[in-house]
């Protein structure tokens, strides 16, 4: 018996090393698969860094592009294009007036009524319909006869808050893709973006072919101003504010607009205005500089998209691709690690876009102790189910990187703008000694989902236009978040270039 009980003994405690050795080496399995998430999730980080230093480059960059684009046509990836507004709302338009506003997916029509006296609180009515996926890839003739059909049936839905004229109805038409524009009421389309691909309309003026629509059904409305949703933001804000002098959109995609002396527009070639400024389209999606910290996922986003090369400032910034870099850098994590599941998880995560940014954000801003919103946004979305909570930490820390490098670029953009046209507070040197610069007040106009709706995005761009531009002279320049600007703002300019056309003609 002795000698049974030292073998089963024995044999104990060769099993119970044996299970040790599992376990130890199950343990130090997960640890080396978490130190390489960890170790993603780290170079990632390094990636993104945008300190002072890089943001001020960032500044220098853009200010530098924007000088070289005003000089000549091509002389820069900001193509500066030239809007011919130069008549910015005083406040005082009184009438009624329309503005059309195509987007992207959707399009919209407003009616305005201005009062004069800059009114705080404008008196409009906004209808906005969805347009067919369709004619987004289908003909001009298509598209525009869609929309001229939905504004007849607005314009004949009139209600007794507007009251009727017998004058011929001004509209402004915000069209929200690249144009060279010709005057300011026409346009060649240059290129489509954000899913239309209407190729018959490129090199068009887009006013004409909304024009010719309007016509062919009779309607008596003339397209008296063509701006984008960055100039139509830009004068609501004018409107309300005469220190407003730049505009941001910061939503699906991005762009900015600002107002400069017509001189310092070497590309005018003598043009000239009688107020000696005009609002110059940055279209500043485009914009490039070797100091934008550009990671491995941004190199594969932009080669995988249907523009490889193009819009790389927009492609860090805007609420179109946050998302998926998101999922890139998860899809990564994956990859490394089975910490969110098997071989399905890879598989969606290998979904491009399914990730969309807006469900990021949510997932950024869960503020339950558990993170239960992120749980259920993984399991939803990506049939990522039980995820334990140290790893939804971890897809909130993605989260975060990705924001805040987007902010703080968008904030170095417009710190650049702001350079540009000697609101940054910087002096030039001479004779060795910095000369002082009377600070002006300054208003940015921003509209877009992404800063409107997304406080962490905001709270982050806020912070880094401070730290760039130093409390002192921070205290002078104000974001002002705007609503419906982008279509409001071409019904107000249809208002402010008719008075001044009229005018003229008095005079």
């Amino acid at each position: 018996m002795g000698k049974l009980a030292l073998g089963v003994a024995v044999g104990w405690a060769v099993v119970s090393c044996t299970i040790a050795g599992i376990l130890v080496n199950r343990t130090a399995r997960r640890r080396r698969k978490w130190s390489r998430v960890v170790r993603v999730l780290k170079e990632f980080e390094e990636g993104c860094s945008t300190s002072i230093g890089r943001l001020r480059q960032v500044v220098d960059g853009m200010a530098v592009e924007m000088h070289a684009g005003l000089a000549s046509d091509g002389g820069s990836k900001l193509k500066m294009l030239l809007t011919f507004v130069e008549n910015l709302p005083t406040g005082n338009e009184r009438g009624i007036y329309y503005g059309l506003d195509l987007g992207g997916t959707n399009f919209r029509v407003l009616r305005v009524q201005l009062e004069g006296r800059r009114s705080t609180t404008l008196k409009h009515q906004v209808e906005r319909q969805p347009v067919p996926q369709q004619l987004m890839t289908g003909s001009s003739e298509e598209l525009f006869d869609f929309i001229a059909s939905a504004l007849e049936q607005s314009v004949s839905q009139e209600s007794n808050d507007f009251e009727s004229s017998d004058q011929r109805r001004e509209l402004g038409f915000t069209f929200s893709f690249p144009v060279k524009q010709t005057s300011v009421s026409s346009g060649v389309l240059i290129k489509w973006t954000k899913g239309f691909a209407i190729e018959d309309a490129v090199g068009k003026d887009v006013s004409e072919c909304l024009q010719r629509a309007l016509d062919k059904r009779g309607l008596d409305m003339r397209v008296s101003v063509l701006v984008n949703d960055t100039v139509g933001t830009l004068a609501v804000g004018h409107y309300h504010d005469e220190d407003t002098v730049a505009a941001v959109i910061i939503g699906t995609g991005t762009n900015a607009c600002y107002v400069d002396r017509t001189d310092a527009i070497v590309k005018c070639q003598g043009l000239l205005t009688n107020s000696g400024r005009m609002v110059v389209n940055i279209e500043w999606g485009n914009f490039w500089s070797s100091h934008l910290p550009r990671t491995t996922y941004d190199i594969d986003l932009d080669g995988e998209s249907p523009n490889p090369n193009d819009q790389g400032f927009e492609k860090m910034i805007s609420g179109m691709y946050l998302g998926d870099i998101v999922r890139r850098v998860i899809l990564r994590m994956a990859q490394e690690s089975d910490i969110f599941g098997g071989a399905n998880v890879v598989s969606n995560l290998s979904i491009p876009f399914i990730l969309r940014t807006p469900t990021m954000a949510a997932m950024h801003e869960d503020d339950t102790p558990d993170l239960r919103k992120v749980a259920r946004v993984l399991e939803e979305t990506l049939q990522i189910a039980e995820i334990p909570l140290k790893v939804r930490k971890l897809v909130v820390r993605v989260c975060d990187v990705v924001t805040r490098r987007a902010a703080r670029l968008a904030a170095a953009g417009i710190v650049g703008i702001l350079k540009k046209i000697g609101r940054d507070g910087s002096g030039g040197i001479s004779g060795g000694r910095r000369k002082t610069r009377q600070m002006r007040r300054t208003v940015v106009a921003i509209e877009g989902s992404l800063y409107s709706n997304y406080s962490m995005f905001r709270d982050y761009l806020d912070e880094a236009v401070v730290e760039i531009l130093g409390e002192e002279v921070a205290r002078y320049v104000i974001l002002r978040v705007s609503e419906d600007g982008s279509g409001i703002g071409a019904a107000i300019l249809a208002a402010s270039n008719a008075s001044s056309s009229s005018g003229s003609r008095s005079r």
